[in-house]
Formats: structure tokens, C-alpha cells, sequence
């Protein structure tokens, strides 16, 4: 069962992501919050797998929030796109992903279970431009272990990158998927990077990856 926190300062909005969520049997909304001060406390207590998480909310946004909330607790961050244009910072403070508010209801109960996995960043195609476009901005934080990865490393994490999840790294290269994961996790450890999004960002900024 995958439990899920909703963060959104729309009460109706709130109550419609958890008729939806609910009607799921692997999926229960464990908690829901007005605001992300409400959201950083219900995550420390209730521990959820996921937080859907809105960008715009008052006493503390979502970016803020999303710095704040550790341990396995993923969040998938929601945003109108042409707007919160500080969707990047989220994915810098750990967001695992983003979802279009305007998304179908299929698309967002797939998202919480993608991010819940862990296994590759939600919308690949969508995700790549968005950080590609604030990737270009100044001021970046530097990944400091670019400089450590071996070449089979930055192969991965250029296919990463474009999106491949295990399984599709591991035809690629003609690898096993114990060794796929192998080099997943050095290239978090070797980064300090918390997951796949993160190292999405770490490829665009060594320009391993560039924007179309």
C-alpha cells in the first residue's frame, strides 16, 4: 500500500485527489495539508511514501516544504508549468518529479506510483525541457563528483539522463540488472545526489545532456 500525503491549500482540490487516490487499492491518502508548514509536520509524523505537493501555498510554499521533508518520503511536486518557475529549485531540494496540475486522473495515480518506486523521473520528455530551461540560469550548485565517474559511469548517467529506466539501461548496455543498480547507486553516492531527478540535474550541468 502506497500511502500518500496531500499538500494543497484548496480544500475541494485536496478532497478530490483523495476520492481519487483512495479509489485505488494499492493507494491511501494518509493525511492532507493546507499549507507546507502543515506538510513538513504530517511528513515527520505520518511518514507517508509520497507528498503531492503544490508550489503555491501560504505560511510556507512548496519549494520550502520540499527542502524540509527527508528520510524515504518522496515528493512529487504539482505545478501549471508556464508559471512556478521555481519547479527547478524543488528538484534541486529534492523533488523526485513534477506532474501538470491539468494532468488525467490516470497520469497522476501512475505518477505516485513511478515516484514511489523510485525508479525513473516521471515524463522524461516534459521533465528533460523543464530542467534543461533553468539549467541555463546562473548561480548553479555544483555536483563536486562529476570529476570521480568513471566512463561506464557517465554513460549511465547520460542515459539517465534521457530518461531509460533500469530495465531499458540494462539492454542498452547489455547489462545485468544487479550491475544497472550497482551503478545507480555509486552515481547517487558519488554525487550526493537523493535520486533519479537529481541526477537528471547532474548530467545537464557536467553537459552530458543538452537541451534540444
Amino acid at each position: 500500500m502506497i500511502r500518500v500525503l496531500v499538500a494543497d491549500d484548496q480544500a475541494l482540490l485536496r478532497g478530490s485527489f483523495r476520492l481519487l487516490i483512495d479509489s485505488e487499492d494499492d493507494l491511501v491518502v494518509v493525511g492532507e495539508a493546507a499549507d507546507g508548514r502543515q506538510a513538513v509536520s504530517l511528513a515527520r509524523t505520518l511518514a507517508p511514501d509520497v507528498v503531492l505537493m503544490d508550489v503555491r501555498m501560504p505560511e510556507m510554499d512548496g519549494i520550502t516544504a520540499t527542502g524540509q521533508i527527508t528520510g524515504d518520503t518522496r515528493v512529487l511536486i504539482l505545478t501549471t508549468f508556464d508559471l512556478d518557475e521555481y519547479v527547478y529549485a524543488a528538484l534541486r531540494a529534492g523533488a523526485s518529479g513534477f506532474l501538470l496540475k491539468d494532468a488525467p486522473p490516470d497520469d497522476l495515480l501512475r505518477a505516485i506510483r513511478v515516484v514511489a518506486s523510485g525508479e525513473t523521473l516521471l515524463a522524461p520528455s516534459v521533465t528533460t525541457r523543464l530542467i534543461a530551461e533553468f539549467v541555463r540560469r546562473p548561480a548553479r550548485q555544483v555536483f563536486h563528483g562529476l570529476g570521480t565517474l568513471t566512463d561506464r559511469e557517465r554513460e549511465v548517467l547520460t542515459l539517465v539522463a534521457q530518461g531509460l529506466s533500469n530495465a531499458e539501461l540494462g539492454a542498452h548496455l547489455r547489462l545485468s540488472p544487479g550491475t544497472v543498480k550497482t551503478h545507480i547507486g555509486r552515481l547517487l553516492s558519488k554525487l550526493g545526489a537523493r535520486d533519479r531527478a537529481q541526477l537528471v540535474i547532474a548530467a545537464y550541468e557536467a553537459g552530458l545532456v543538452t537541451p534540444e
